[in-house]
């Protein structure tokens, strides 16, 4: 058994965690950029950055998406430091990774305003294509010891802090995020009017979590996941 083991070890590419964390939040900055242009609304973490940036960049053409999205994370981590009344230094790498992650959407965002496809036909492409390379790289980045963008970090310390099983805390912080999407959408643009909130925005919340866990899977089995840097401790399978 111990033999079979690592001859299916062997088997596996490597892929450092490092690697592995630029590629997801590429693929990320990707997938979101696709749901964004599909107009089928946004994921309900992704919903209440979106907003802003539909209702600040009315006003001031310079605010990008990618700037209300760390923006509002600045937000969120106010809060994370409120609640937990201290500050770490995994907080400001998360900062900075959800920094990293605006520019990068910024720049695809740009690109994808230069694809000419309009039509239903391939807004459902988009937003199907949108959904799954978000889902790889969610994936990709839950591969990497690197801290995580303010949004994973909040669901991560509060299920710590209320001793409660992040599952849980996920599916409350996802119901938040949605309710509060819905919310700014009606103070923005009126009762009954959905912006960024919309049909797909439901789906994605229904299978998101199911293709993360599945292609986290098919990871798993065909790479072997090391660091490339230097860090204290030894590297985890």
């Amino acid at each position: 058994m111990g033999a079979g083991r690592e001859d299916r070890m062997k088997e596996k590419r490597i892929l450092y965690r490092e690697i592995a964390y630029v590629l997801g939040l590429i693929v990320l900055a990707v997938g979101t950029a696709l749901m964004e242009r599909a107009d089928f609304g946004m994921s309900m973490v992704v919903a209440p950055a979106y907003l802003f940036y539909v209702k600040v960049s009315a006003f001031l053409p310079f605010f990008t998406f990618g700037m209300a999205e760390y923006v509002f994370q600045a937000l969120l981590l106010v809060v994370l430091i409120a609640v937990m009344r201290r500050v770490k230094k995994s907080y400001l790498f998360s900062f900075a990774t959800a920094v990293l992650y605006g520019f990068l959407l910024d720049a695809v965002m740009i690109v994808a305003d230069f694809i000419p496809f309009e039509g239903l036909v391939w807004s459902v492409i988009f937003y199907v294509a949108g959904l799954v390379i978000c889902s790889c790289g969610v994936a990709l980045l839950f591969h990497t010891y690197i801290p995580l963008e303010v949004y994973e970090m909040i669901v991560k310390e509060f299920s710590e802090k209320f001793k409660q099983p992040i599952g849980r805390v996920k599916t409350v912080y996802d119901c938040c995020s949605c309710l509060l999407g819905l919310v700014l959408s009606f103070l923005f643009f009126g009762f009954g009017v959905f912006v960024g909130v919309k049909w797909g925005t439901v789906v994605c919340a229904v299978v998101n979590g199911w293709l993360i866990g599945r292609i986290s899977g098919w990871l798993d089995r065909s790479f072997r996941f090391e660091d490339l840097l230097p860090r204290g401790g030894k590297s985890q399978e």
